[in-house]
């Protein structure tokens, strides 16, 4: 693997004097290492035909991913520590750079979603203690994927959810966290303060094309979108589906669709090309094929990197149910979901040292951009300073099955990352 950097018992400033000297080569992350405890951790969960993940929050096999993860940090020299909601912590001795990012999945995940950066800083915080470098911790967010709502690990622990609140939050399947939780057992300690980092850095696939289609090894995170998101009802009148006029229906679908149908139309001239929103869900009442839907329920999701676009765009949303309402004779109500997140920018002293390490590891082959994703990072922005670097994603796919990075970008970004946190060390 070439030069290991110097010995471990070496004092920092003289590390640090070899690295300044040195430079990339005096890094002593393991690329080999790094990707095998990567393809360790996609066995649970696993779909044996593709390269997809099953493993959802606070279920069976996450909590075994964060058994073999702890047992991975205590391995590498670092204190294990869950707290109350989950999170899974590997400490280092005194104040520390925070590494890491979520190991959660969607339904019907990727691979490398979440997982990338926490084994990455694992395998930072690792060479860098056989090395004698800087302090790193790592950590593991729980439930960044929203089985119980998005970024709930992060969101209790930055103090922007209160445990009490989150308790109450219900998956899909009628699970409460408060019960979902419960299994953690005795490996639950109290939380962490967050005054023992310095900062935090989060390493993570891009989730789109852009860095793909460019030919581009890696992006500077400039900043992450705000998020705003509604469960919008609508409720008519449930009849025959062969006996009712169609000039006399007030179908609940109907209505639903010229929301999702106008949308676009509603929101020219608001909306810039990086503007996106979604109708990601809906349930018809009583969803039966002869019988005319009396309650349509959806969710309306919407992101923007501006939040006065995001004003603009809401109000744009409510003059909408209000014109359909009119139109069709159904009610329209609206219920927020969660709280509002807000456009967070990254730190400026993180962006610049990540910038540099690009510039050193991948010499014009990186970007500044913005992410159109949400990350843990938004919610420890409010704590300290924070940073984020993306790899590329084939065909910008994510939060799917095919979800996949060339194992060559996953090594560029692990020595980008380490090539900061180096700096920032």
């Amino acid at each position: 693997m070439g030069d290991r950097g110097p010995d471990r018992k070496a004092p920092l400033d003289g590390w640090r004097a070899a690295w300044l000297n040195g430079g990339m080569k005096n890094i002593p992350v393991d690329p080999a290492r790094f990707l095998a405890d990567l393809h360790a951790l996609r066995r649970f969960g696993g779909d044996d035909a593709t390269k997809g993940v099953r493993r959802r929050a606070l279920m069976p096999d996450d909590i075994a991913a964060r058994d073999w993860l702890a047992g991975r940090m205590q391995e590498a020299g670092l204190a294990v520590h869950f707290d109350p909601v989950g999170n899974l912590f590997g400490l280092a001795e005194g104040p520390s750079l925070l590494l890491g990012s979520h190991s959660d999945t969607q339904p019907e995940g990727g691979w490398l979603d979440g997982a990338l950066g926490v084994i990455a800083a694992l395998e930072i915080a690792r060479a860098l203690r056989e090395a004698g470098g800087p302090q790193v911790s790592v950590v593991s967010f729980q439930d960044e994927e929203g089985r119980f709502g998005a970024l709930t690990g992060s969101s209790v622990w930055s103090g922007k959810l209160p445990l009490e609140a989150a308790d109450d939050l219900v998956a899909t399947d009628g699970t409460r966290f408060a019960q979902a939780r419960a299994a953690l057992g005795a490996r639950a300690g109290d939380f962490v303060d967050p005054g023992r980092f310095s900062g935090f850095l989060e390493m993570h696939i891009e989730q789109g094309p852009v860095l793909d289609q460019a030919g581009e090894a890696i992006g500077v995170v400039t900043g992450i979108v705000g998020l705003r998101q509604l469960h919008v009802t609508v409720r008519g009148q449930q009849n025959h589906a062969g006996t009712t006029p169609m000039a006399h229906r007030r179908d609940a679908f109907g209505a639903a669709a010229k929301i999702a149908t106008a949308l676009p139309d509603r929101f020219a001239g608001i909306v810039t090309p990086q503007s996106v929103w979604t109708i990601g869900h809906i349930v018809l009442h009583p969803g039966a094929s002869s019988v005319v839907p009396g309650r349509a329920e959806f969710s309306l999701q919407w992101r923007d990197i501006d939040a006065g676009r995001l004003d603009r765009m809401e109000a744009a949303i409510t003059e909408l149910l209000a014109d359909v309402a009119a139109d069709t004779g159904c009610e329209v109500s609206v219920a927020r979901l969660r709280h509002d997140l807000a456009p967070m920018p990254m730190d400026a002293a993180m962006q610049a040292a990540l910038s540099a390490a690009a510039e050193t590891v991948a010499p014009g082959r990186w970007r500044a951009m913005p992410s159109g994703a949400l990350h843990d990072a938004s919610n420890l922005a409010g704590l300290m300073p924070v940073g984020m670097v993306f790899v590329p994603s084939i065909g910008g796919i994510s939060h799917a099955f095919e979800e996949d990075t060339a194992e060559d970008d996953l090594v560029t970004g692990l020595r980008v990352l380490a090539e900061a946190a180096a700096r920032l060390g």
